[in-house]
């Protein structure tokens, strides 16, 4: 199966999720968050940094859950903005 490029709002996107997610995390380590909602700190490390802009539904309400993040909150600040 072959993925459709993602477009340049989308990545703006991802980078937008990762600063909020890594701004929710504070001075929580990497290990113990990946752990809390269930997912490897690769994984966290890649949504925070961006280079995994499109993440599962299910892991970002994972991770909303284990920082007390709102979905609403996430939609709202990671809104498709163009540039």
């Amino acid at each position: 199966m072959v993925r459709t490029p993602l477009t340049p709002e989308e990545h703006r996107r991802g980078e937008q999720l990762g600063l909020l997610i890594r701004e929710a995390r504070g001075i929580r380590s990497m290990a113990d968050v990946a752990a809390a909602a269930g997912i490897s700190a690769e994984t966290l490390r890649k949504i925070e940094t961006g280079r995994a802009p499109t993440p599962a539904f299910f892991t970002v309400a994972a991770l909303a859950g284990a920082l007390g993040l709102s979905m609403d909150e996430l939609i709202v600040r990671c809104a498709l903005v163009p540039a």
